[in-house]
Formats: C-alpha cells, sequence, structure tokens
C-alpha cells in the first residue's frame, strides 16, 4: 500500500492529464481568482472548472502551503492577536518543548492553529477561546485519563490548557509519546 506522501505525489503527476493544467497552471487560474479561503477555492475549482472534491481540495491545500498564502508568522500572529495575546506563551512553551525532540520536527501554521507533524501530525496547537488553548494529541488507543481528554477529528486526544504553568511533564510526556508514533 502506498504512504500518503506517495498517493498525493502521484496526483499532483496526474493533475494535467486529469484537469488540463499542471500545479503552476492551477496556481495562476487561483492567483487570477483573488479568492484566498480554502474552502471557496475548492468550490470554485469544483463549480467554474469541474474539477474533483479529491483534486480540488488537493490544488487548493497545495497552493495555501506553496506560499501564495500568508506566511506561518503571520498565520501565528493572526491567530494569537487582540483578546487572544496572553496564549502566546502557551504555544511558545510547546514548540520550545517539541524542539527538543528531533530535528524532524515540522511545525506548520494553519490559518486557526498550528500543526506539529513528524512523518504525520502528531499534536495540534488551536487558540480556541480567550483563555484557552486546546492541545490535540494524537495517541491512538489511549484511554482518557485526568486532563487527557478522548476528543475527535483531526486528533484522537485534546488537553485544555489555560496557563503556561500547565506545560509541564505530564504534557511534554504525552506529546512526545505522540511525537514518537508519528
Amino acid at each position: 500500500m502506498s504512504t500518503p506522501e506517495e498517493q498525493t505525489a502521484a496526483m499532483i503527476a496526474n493533475l494535467p492529464t486529469t484537469t488540463g493544467r499542471s500545479l503552476a497552471g492551477w496556481a495562476e487560474v487561483i492567483g487570477a481568482s483573488g479568492l484566498t479561503r480554502h474552502s471557496e477555492i475548492v468550490s470554485m475549482l469544483k463549480q467554474d472548472h469541474g474539477i474533483t472534491h479529491g483534486y480540488a481540495n488537493l490544488i487548493a491545500q497545495t497552493y495555501a502551503t506553496a506560499g501564495a498564502a500568508p506566511d506561518g508568522d503571520a498565520l501565528i500572529e493572526a491567530q494569537y492577536a487582540g483578546p487572544k495575546a496572553p496564549l502566546r506563551p502557551i504555544l511558545e512553551r510547546i514548540l520550545a518543548e517539541v524542539a527538543t525532540f528531533g530535528s524532524d520536527v515540522d511545525v506548520a501554521p494553519k490559518k486557526a492553529s498550528v500543526s506539529l507533524r513528524r512523518s504525520r501530525q502528531f499534536a495540534l496547537v488551536e487558540p480556541t477561546t480567550a483563555t484557552r488553548i486546546d492541545l490535540g494529541i494524537n495517541l491512538k488507543g489511549e484511554p482518557a485519563s485526568g486532563r487527557l481528554e478522548v476528543a475527535g477529528g483531526m486528533c484522537t486526544h485534546r488537553i485544555r490548557l489555560t496557563g503556561v504553568d500547565e506545560v509541564d511533564g505530564e504534557v511534554v510526556g504525552w506529546l512526545r509519546q505522540a511525537y514518537e508514533r508519528a
């Protein structure tokens, strides 16, 4: 079975045959459209160009991560602006801790969160409210325990953090476990 990376590479290689344009060609179309939101770009590609959802999603995601979207620092600044600014030290502490895990940690800011990846995502940092960060962690098969709650979606578990002091040895241990499994 091929890896997700191999599947993505195959889809990109097949773009000209399947959609009539290369990735660079689609980037020009998106740039000319003036659209910036992922969902708007996907809708435009599907409705105006007849592209299937999978390819439209791939094109929009690749366009966003190729530098056409705001850079990572700008995304983080926007996430922690205004009332969420006091939460920034929590993110900084998490990033400092995971940086000690290895040189293969990839910090990937998104519009509303920061994804932490190795070969795949192992954690997601999201300033959910003005007073709380939700730290999603992928620890499939682990039971809920104390602050470690079972969650749905992109991550199997969640830890609610309201202060930098809550990023303690227990939280770092869960992060390390998730990193080692990724």
